[in-house]
């Protein structure tokens, strides 16, 4: 296969998530200032599009709390930044089952919502952009499963799409991908669609170049897309986007380490890639230009 290398590629740089990082480096922000702080450090070193979870101030658990989502979208937007705002709806799919021989009742950890619940923070703040994770997967260790079943999708899509808020298409494995292109067939998502490639995430798709070219190549033509996988295998990665085609992602959520030994910030990830992707003969773009080439309509401050 020919190597099909972007001239102009975009950053979204992942601030967050929900994953139980928040213990393992005091670099990954809490708060909805120290997130507001961190996405736009990471905007100003060259990220266009900024991808926010919220956690408890307090314990740094990950949580779907509104006005968590409101005032951290009120601190971007005030602050003059001019980033794409990709806010999570995919908090409120967790189903965590008790063991084999008792998967019932359900543990206390699960947290599973309506369609209309997971949208509420994204029908308030209006972000530009926000996710769908496009189905069900075994997460991780344990017995837990994140939990989008083709009604909850065609729901929160149609949200989405009624919103004016571009989906970003999370794909954590081939079926994923399959049931987005259905999306789009049926007109919940519209067309050309967004997608992020998500690599090396147990138990989905697993972090080999195999699998992830036999992703890249069922994306229609005409979307777009980016792609990351996680820990030490997140710069390599950037660089396997470039050569594939697509855009890249890189952030705390995602990854904590700059080096070994060495805790990253998410300015500092994004300089990082932001040097692989020069290095390779791409520039950056600017938000406005991905708000161009994505049709998305940038949100005043309210």
């Amino acid at each position: 296969m020919p190597l099909t290398i972007k001239p102009n590629i975009f950053i979204t740089c992942a601030i967050t998530g929900s994953g139980s990082t928040q213990d393992l480096s005091s670099n990954v922000p809490r708060s909805p200032k120290q997130i507001a702080d961190s996405a736009i450090a990471a905007a100003i070193a060259g990220a266009a599009i900024v991808h926010c979870h919220v956690r408890d101030p307090k314990t740094g658990v990950p949580s779907r709390d509104p006005s968590l989502y409101r005032e951290l979208t009120d601190r971007i937007r005030d602050s003059k930044t001019d980033v794409i705002l990709n806010l999570t709806a995919g908090m409120g799919g967790d189903m965590f089952f008790g063991p084999p021989s008792a998967p019932l009742p359900l543990q206390n950890e699960t947290d599973m919502g309506s369609a209309e619940s997971r949208m509420e923070p994204i029908a308030d703040c209006l972000p530009e952009i926000c996710t769908l994770d496009c189905g069900t997967m075994n997460f991780g260790e344990g017995d837990y499963v994140m939990t989008n079943t083709p009604g909850m999708l065609r729901a929160m899509g149609s949200m989405m799409t009624e919103l004016g808020i571009k989906p970003e298409i999370e794909v954590f494995e081939t079926g994923h991908l399959w049931f987005a292109r259905q999306l789009v067939k049926e007109g919940i998502i519209e067309n050309p669609a967004l997608v992020q490639l998500c690599m090396g995430i147990p138990w989905g798709a697993p972090n080999d170049l195999n699998t992830y070219m036999a992703m890249v190549n069922n994306i229609p033509s005409d979307w777009h897309w980016s792609s990351f996988s996680i820990s030490r295998d997140q710069m390599p990665y950037v660089a396997a986007s470039v050569l594939a085609g697509g855009n890249v992602r890189v952030g705390l959520e995602d990854n904590i380490w700059l080096e070994k030994k060495v805790l990253a910030t998410n300015e500092s990830l994004v300089k990082k890639a932001t040097t692989i992707i020069e290095a390779m003969g791409s520039t950056l773009m600017n938000p406005q230009q991905v708000r161009d080439l994505l049709g998305l309509t940038k949100r005043a401050p309210r």
